[in-house]
């Protein structure tokens, strides 16, 4: 089979053919063609309504929500956050996406400068990237030792569990893309100059390491998905399917005054997967 990388340059502003003929089908995508745009534009809008419906119910409970969105570079962490965020009050739906740690930081416990970051009541918070980064980008490329991701990967199920005991409702998504895919993402962002700021030099480095990206997420969630925190896998080539399958899981977690599961509509088995059952599948990935 030959790598989508060869003769693949991201300063041409030609994409390949094969890159774009595989994009929507590669890591084994169900669909050939993206939802219409205009089924989406009417789920969305029932979607947002249930959510609204939501922040007044925590609001009202004082009940907390955390989100994680975990993936690679380009799965669309950021454009799922944004699109759940769209309707409702900033200053009680909170966005986390902290930098690299500063000199203290990085001599503090590794938990602690999230621990800020907790929802207090009526708050939901969703973090773009999160403490998995010492599960994931860290390791791939060689910002921790081994020994450190070993001990995350002991104490992140420890630390979720305090979490949820304490009665926050905790969610764990990790949205999957193909290869060509992401290639296709890095391509549109180097070429487009509102979104070249999306491109970093570890993106352009990480091209080369998408084995050893697979090798970490599978060893991640085998070892960090328990009952009391589960990670639900989104194949998110398609952004539209992704987003909604990724409201739809929360809103058909939580309870809330004027819930509708005709507006929530029913979760796509093909593209909502939990870990184990993702995994089963990850060759293709």
């Amino acid at each position: 089979m030959t790598d989508p990388l060869d003769g693949f340059d991201i300063e041409n502003p030609k994409l390949p053919k094969a890159i774009k003929k595989n994009a929507m089908a590669s890591g084994g995508y169900p669909y050939e063609d993206k939802l219409d745009s205009e089924i989406y534009e009417a789920h969305m809008y029932e979607l947002q309504k249930q959510l609204v419906l939501l922040q007044a119910h925590l609001a009202k409970t004082g009940e907390r929500v955390m989100v994680v969105f975990e993936g690679r570079d380009a799965a669309g962490k950021g454009g799922t956050i944004k699109t759940y965020l769209a309707n409702l009050n900033p200053r009680y739906n909170l966005i986390a996406a902290l930098p690299k740690p500063n000199d203290r930081e990085r001599t503090q416990w590794y938990f602690q400068r999230y621990v800020d970051w907790l929802p207090a009541a009526g708050e939901t918070v969703l973090f773009d990237r999160s403490w998995y980064n010492r599960a994931g980008v860290e390791p791939v490329m060689g910002f921790c030792t081994p020994e450190q991701t070993e001990h995350f990967l002991e104490e992140a199920p420890e630390f979720e569990k305090r979490l949820t005991r304490d009665g926050i409702h905790l969610f764990k998504f990790w949205l999957s893309i193909g290869r060509e895919m992401q290639l296709k993402r890095f391509h549109d962002r180097r070429h487009d100059p509102l979104k070249v700021w999306k491109l970093s030099p570890i993106d352009i480095e990480a091209l080369n390491k998408w084995d050893a990206y697979s090798k970490a997420r599978d060893e991640m969630l085998s070892r960090t998905d328990t009952q009391y925190a589960p990670w639900t896998v989104i194949r998110a080539n398609d952004k539209r399917r992704g987003r909604i399958n990724v409201i739809q899981t929360m809103l058909d977690k939580l309870d809330f005054t004027g819930k509708s599961s005709k507006a929530i509509g029913d979760i796509d088995p093909n593209i909502t997967m939990a870990a184990a059952d993702f995994m089963k599948l990850s060759k293709s990935d």
